[in-house]
C-alpha cells in the first residue's frame, strides 16, 4: 500500500485516510492507484459495510500534485486518476467523507460522489480548474449546475471561486458543517457506524435506486470531461498556468473562502 495512505478497520467500517501532511495531502498517481485498489478490494469484501474517507483533522486534500501530473499527464481512461474515479463512481456501498481544511479540485468534486459529507465550518473548498488552464472534471460540469443553478455553478467552475464548509452545507454539497476538524471526524465516524446496524443489501439497493436516474449520462460526461482535461493539460494555457503555480512557494489557501 502507498505510504501516503492509511487504512483502518473497525468491524465493518473501513477508514481510508490520505496522509501526506507535508504536501497538504496533494494526490499523486500512486495515491490515486492505491485508493482505487482499496475501494475495489472493499467492494469485493462482504465484511466491509461502509467506507469513511478523510484527510485528517486539518486538511482534506490540496488536489493534484502538480509536479507529478506534469511529469505524466493522464491521457486515457486507464490512468490512475480515472481508476480512482471509476472505483468511487461504481462503489455500491455507502461512502462517508470527513472534510477539514483545504479541499481543492478533485478534493471538492469527489464529494459529489459520496453518500454523506461532513465538513468543518471553516473548510476551504475550491475548484480552480479554469484558473489553471484546465476544465471541470468528475462530472462537476453536470452535477453542480443542476444542484446549485447555473449562476452559482458558474462562479465556482468558471471563476474558480472558493467557498466555506458552512456554504457547502447550506448549498447541499455537504450534510452538516461542524466546529473544527475533530468534531467533523467524530460526526462522520458516528454516521458511518450507523450503517453497520442496517441491512447491507437494502442499503446497496437504495443507493443504486437513488443514483440510477441520469447515471449513464453522468458517466459519459465524466469521460468527456476526462478526455478534454487531458488535452488541456498539454495546452499552452495550462502549461503556462501550471508552471507559474509550481514556481510559487506554496498555494495561497487564504484566498479560498
Amino acid at each position: 500500500m502507498n505510504e501516503h495512505l492509511h487504512i483502518e478497520r473497525d468491524g465493518g467500517l473501513l477508514t481510508l485516510r490520505m496522509q501526506r501532511p507535508d504536501k497538504k495531502n496533494a494526490l499523486t498517481r500512486a495515491m490515486y492507484a492505491g485508493m482505487a485498489e482499496v475501494l475495489d478490494a472493499a467492494e469485493r469484501d462482504a465484511s466491509v459495510r461502509v467506507v469513511l474517507l478523510t484527510g485528517g483533522e486539518t486538511c482534506f486534500t490540496s488536489g493534484n500534485d502538480v509536479a507529478d501530473f506534469i511529469q505524466a499527464p493522464p491521457t486515457g481512461l486507464n490512468s490512475e486518476v480515472f481508476q480512482f474515479m471509476r472505483a468511487l463512481f461504481d462503489f455500491s456501498k455507502p461512502v462517508v467523507a470527513a472534510v477539514a481544511g483545504p479541499a481543492v479540485g478533485i478534493g471538492t468534486t469527489l464529494l459529489l460522489h459520496c453518500d454523506l459529507v461532513y465538513v468543518s465550518g471553516d473548510a476551504q473548498l475550491k475548484m480552480p480548474f479554469v484558473n489553471l488552464g484546465l476544465c471541470p472534471e468528475y462530472g462537476s460540469s453536470l452535477i453542480l449546475p443542476r444542484l446549485l443553478g447555473h449562476a452559482r455553478a458558474a462562479e465556482l467552475l468558471l471563476l474558480g471561486q472558493g467557498f466555506s464548509g458552512e456554504q457547502a452545507a447550506a448549498w447541499g454539497i455537504a450534510n452538516e458543517a461542524l466546529d473544527g476538524g475533530a468534531a467533523t471526524l467524530r460526526a462522520a465516524h458516528e454516521a458511518a457506524l450507523r450503517f453497520l446496524d442496517l441491512a447491507p443489501s437494502a442499503v446497496a439497493d437504495s443507493k443504486r435506486l437513488m443514483r440510477a436516474p441520469g447515471r449513464e449520462e453522468l458517466r459519459k460526461v465524466i469521460e468527456e470531461e476526462g478526455a478534454l482535461f487531458g488535452q488541456r493539460l498539454r495546452s499552452p494555457e495550462a502549461i503556462e498556468a501550471l508552471s507559474a503555480f509550481m514556481q510559487r512557494r506554496k498555494p495561497d489557501f487564504s484566498r479560498f473562502a
